[in-house]
């Protein structure tokens, strides 16, 4: 649908930026990013629950080393770390330790080398996966059926436990600025992944055409696809790919999306491709309106001082951590420099009703809660001891509060922090010096709760204050004054 542009900047013979394959080399794999699965209860227990876990490691590395080769194998199963053991000494060192024996006819050295005789046996198509258990002391075999477990088994002349399973199959990553294919032969980079797939350019695919991956893997379908007038699209990818809050900025690593807040004219942006890499810039103008040189004019695009070339259409630009749009075409190249325009990514998510994948943190957000308020340093005073308190939001850096990688909670460079580490109900929460204590660590659950794991308890409006109230740990109860969302 053409739409009406307001103030336009008209450009003549731009290019669009894709490639046939047979000049190309497939792009470096997304590396494996871990996520946690289904689990049972809420976000805030999840939280709780990993918390306890982590400080269990120690414990578990300690008992290894102290049991030595009669060390039965460790597991944490929500009532705290369990040790297997062959006798009652041994339970007696870990109950004293501080986790719970649990009594075992094997030690985890001996399961380890039954695992490893079934290493060396041929493996049939029906036989999936084969690991040590140390929960059942037992050596476990996935298969088809469970005859076939037994039968594997055997042949190394194990009795194993069985477990029925579907056959796995190889997953990957879906990431920003990758390579993909179109009908076997056209090139061009994936823009942002989405729920159910990613988005990209609509001048590199139409409605049903398939893709293959950066690894030449079947990948998905062209659900939808709009050039000229627009230059988007959307890809539905199959079960085996994982859509990921990445892009690849071809140094090795990744640059993480947090969301896709519109930068303004005059600000940097930086644009990923399977050509080119990662090559950065300034938008010049925006809502362009861009003649591709035989008739096909597409309207609203991003003008930016960015190179580009052949096969980094659809890739995905950044300012920051926030997702801008993806590559339509331009004009020059890398060698001599140019013009590229990207299409904004948001108005791709409208028109199609997609969610965009992203990390969920990283982002520098307002927490919102009783009566509408905001979490407020009163008086934007940023110094270590500072009580927290319930405001009037008003947009200020004293209410704009950062969710971090490593769990802390920011605002003008000190952290969130429960006053004195204690876990009592009624314990002020203040700012603090950053120092990654337990006590620092917060977390919004699904039912909107901010709880700090460590006590297992919530942030709370004190007598359900206004303006003013200051903020505390109190057990998580479900009021209304310990609900937040972030804003």
């Amino acid at each position: 649908m053409r739409r009406i542009a307001h103030s336009c900047a008209v450009v003549l013979a731009a290019a669009v930026l894709s490639v046939p394959t047979a000049t190309t080399t497939a792009a470096a794999a997304a590396p494996p990013v871990s996520t946690i699965g289904d689990s049972p209860g809420s976000q805030a227990q999840v939280a709780v629950r990993q918390f306890h876990e982590l400080q269990s490691l120690p414990l578990e590395k300690t008992l290894r080393a102290t049991l030595s080769g009669r060390f039965g194998g460790a597991w944490y199963d929500g009532g705290g770390l369990k040790v297997g053991v062959l006798d009652s000494a041994d339970a007696t060192t870990v109950r004293a330790a501080g986790a719970t024996p649990v009594a075992v006819k094997r030690s985890e050295q001996a399961l380890d080398t039954d695992k490893l005789r079934l290493d060396e046996v041929s493996v049939p198509a029906d036989v999936h996966a084969w690991y040590v258990d140390p929960a059942s002391n037992s050596v476990v075999v996935e298969a088809a059926s469970a005859a076939a477990a037994r039968s594997f088994g055997a042949k190394a002349g194990l009795t194993v436990q069985t477990r029925v399973t579907q056959a796995p199959r190889p997953l990957y990553d879906i990431r920003g600025g990758d390579q993909y294919v179109i009908n076997g032969n056209i090139l061009c980079s994936v823009g942002f992944s989405v729920d159910g797939g990613f988005v990209t350019a609509g001048h590199c695919g139409s409605a049903g055409y398939p893709t293959l991956g950066y690894n030449n893997v079947d990948q998905g379908t062209f659900a939808a696809s709009s050039f000229p007038d627009n230059d988007y699209a959307w890809v539905r990818t199959n079960a085996n790919w994982t859509p990921r809050p990445y892009v690849n900025n071809y140094a090795g690593g990744n640059v993480e999306v947090a969301g896709s807040q519109e930068a303004g004219i005059g600000a940097s942006v930086c644009r990923s491709g399977r050509t080119t890499g990662w090559r950065c810039g300034t938008i010049q103008a925006k809502n362009a309106t861009v003649n591709y040189s035989d008739g096909r004019i597409v309207y609203g695009l991003t003008s930016t001082t960015a190179c580009a070339e052949g096969g980094d259409s659809g890739g995905a630009w950044m300012a920051g951590n926030q997702a801008q749009g993806v590559t339509s075409g331009g004009s020059g190249d890398c060698t001599t420099g140019g013009t590229t325009f990207f299409q904004p990514v948001n108005e791709i998510l409208s028109a199609y009703g997609l969610k965009l994948t992203t990390t969920g943190g990283g982002t520098t957000n307002r927490i919102i809660g009783y009566q509408d308020k905001c979490i407020d340093v009163p008086s934007a005073n940023g110094t270590a001891g500072q009580r927290l308190a319930l405001w009037d939001c008003n947009g200020g850096a004293n209410q704009n509060w950062s969710f971090s990688s490593d769990g802390t909670v920011r605002a003008l460079g000190l952290c969130m922090d429960v006053a004195g580490g204690s876990s009592d109900n009624g314990a002020a929460i203040q700012l603090w010096s950053c120092n990654g204590g337990a006590n620092q660590k917060f977390v919004v659950s699904a039912a909107g709760d901010l709880v700090n794991p460590q006590a297992n308890k919530c942030v709370d409006v004190t007598g359900f204050g206004g303006a003013g109230a200051p903020l505390e740990l109190w057990d998580c109860n479900g009021g209304a004054n310990q609900k937040w969302h972030l804003g």
